[in-house]
């Protein structure tokens, strides 16, 4: 059963840090890139960063360039959001999901996780 589990949400104060982790299972990590989402009420799903399991590339989207950094543990199946410099704008759900191509396009990823929730207060 494949499974993307996310953690690491919050409440923090603008300025502040959190770093986001997902941890999958039931498919070959190695051959599918780990996108990282968010949807915010009333607004569509984006993407934030994304991350090839096979070599490394990484992509941000513009708003988060400079204050968002993705890495991927391989051993661990897991892949992490490090987010620093949180604007009230960041605040979201945010999914993680996986697809066999390292894009940020929503329609990309065919497996997805439940969500966490980042609030980040003015």
């Amino acid at each position: 059963e494949v499974q993307l589990v996310e953690s690491g949400g919050g409440l923090v104060q603008a300025g502040g840090s959190l770093r986001l982790s997902c941890a999958a299972s039931g498919f070959a990590f190695d051959d599918y890139a780990i996108g990282w989402f968010r949807q915010a009420p009333g607004k569509e799903r984006e993407g934030v960063s994304c991350i090839s399991s096979s070599d490394g590339s990484k992509y941000y989207a513009d708003s988060v360039k400079g204050r968002f950094t993705i890495s991927s543990d391989n051993a661990k199946n897991t892949v992490y959001l490090q987010m620093n410099s949180l604007k009230p704008e960041d605040t979201a759900v945010y999914y993680c999901a996986a697809g066999k191509r390292n894009l940020l396009r929503v329609n990309e990823y065919n497996y997805w996780g439940q969500g966490t929730q980042v609030t980040v207060s003015s």
